[in-house]
Formats: structure tokens, C-alpha cells, sequence
């Protein structure tokens, strides 16, 4: 289906220049619809693999901290967590990935409260709140991964759409229309050329 316009020199010689800007333009977002796939495709695998980790990890840290509570009591447990606090320092530094914008997390943990008595405690207290302060980065980056698939996700499909509107209907109804034009202009070229042959015809039969 062409484009609704006067079959015009002037109207001919716009849509050419559409014709190249949009040309241009499907290539630049064909290119980043292939660079944020290629991206996309690294960043969900190391998605999927941290979240089997986490998956994995979180019961077991879960279960430490019930065992260490289970080998001593409830309150020797809390106590030595509170003398155990330790600031986590969390950072939001956005970045830009194939023009997206992505969080990064910028993780630092701060200076410890001090330390409890190891002689109440279970040797599963200090298992598990070593394991967790592991885990917490891994946790966070989970996170920051997360929130970058979706991000990109929901660019692929916009930029996809994009590319399949220039591919599929703003191009071709270009091209259907220039055709359409110049063989309006070529209709009108050859009658106003049929039409001058015969004036000129008239002219040389009244001149004889």
C-alpha cells in the first residue's frame, strides 16, 4: 500500500531522500538489535548461573543459622549476631550498555561492630555468618542481573519493533510510491511529448 501523496517531482525527490534516511536507519537499529542480542544472550546466561548458586546457597546458610540456634539457644545466637554487625556499604552507579541504562551495585562492607565469645557459640554460627557475608554480593549482583535482563529485554523488543516496521512497511510503501510516481511523471512526460509532436505536426501542415 503506497503512501498517500500528489505524484510530483518535488514530492519524488522527498520521498528519495526518506527513502536513504530511512534506509540508514534500519541499518543502525538492525546493528543494535544484533549487539543487544549478543549482550543480552552473555548477561542471561550469567543470570541463570548465579541464580542456580543463590538458589542453592540460601538454604544451606538458612539451615547454619537453625543449627547454630539449635546448638546453643535463641539468645546467645541473637547476642553474638548484634556483637557481630557489620555495614554494607551499597552504591547505585547507573551505566550505559548499547544505550540502555543498566544499574551497577557498588558493594563495600564497612568496619565490624567487634566479635562475641566463641566459647557459647556453635562452631555453625561462624560457618554461617561467614556464609553469608559471601553470599550477600552474590545475592546483590543476582539483583542488579535481574533487573539488567529485563531492562533489555524490554529494549530488544522495542528496537525489534522498530526494525520490523522499517522493514516490513515504512520501506516497501516508500518504495511502492516512488515507483508509482515516476510512472505517473514518465504517463505525463510521454503524453505532453505526444501532445508537442502534434502541435508541431499542425504547425508544419498549416506552413505547407
Amino acid at each position: 500500500m503506497r503512501l498517500a501523496v500528489n505524484p510530483t517531482r518535488m514530492e519524488l525527490l522527498r520521498l528519495r531522500k526518506r527513502l536513504v534516511v530511512a534506509r540508514r536507519g534500519h541499518k543502525l537499529l538492525k546493528d543494535k538489535l544484533d549487539g543487544l542480542m549478543k549482550d543480552f544472550g552473555a548477561i542471561a546466561q550469567e543470570y541463570k548461573e548465579l541464580r542456580l548458586a543463590v538458589d542453592e546457597e540460601l538454604p544451606q546458610i538458612l539451615k547454619l543459622f537453625v543449627l547454630a540456634e539449635a546448638t546453643s539457644s535463641r539468645r546467645i545466637t541473637e547476642d553474638a549476631l548484634e556483637l557481630s554487625q557489620q555495614d554494607l556499604q551499597i552504591v547505585l552507579q547507573p551505566k550505559r550498555l548499547m544505550g540502555v541504562q543498566v544499574p551497577h551495585l557498588d558493594i563495600a562492607f564497612g568496619a565490624s561492630m567487634g566479635g562475641y565469645s566463641l566459647v557459647h557459640t556453635s562452631p555453625e554460627l561462624d560457618q554461617a555468618i561467614s556464609s553469608l557475608k559471601s553470599f550477600l554480593p552474590k545475592l546483590l549482583r543476582m539483583a542488579e542481573l535481574e533487573e539488567t535482563v529485563r531492562r533489555m529485554s524490554f529494549e530488544i523488543e522495542k528496537t525489534r519493533r522498530r526494525v520490523n516496521a522499517l522493514e516490513h512497511t515504512v520501506i516497501p510503501r516508500m518504495v511502492e510510491t516512488i515507483k508509482f510516481i515516476t510512472t505517473k511523471l514518465d504517463e505525463i512526460e510521454r503524453s505532453t511529448t505526444t501532445r508537442l509532436m502534434k502541435i508541431k505536426a499542425q504547425r508544419l501542415a498549416q506552413q505547407t
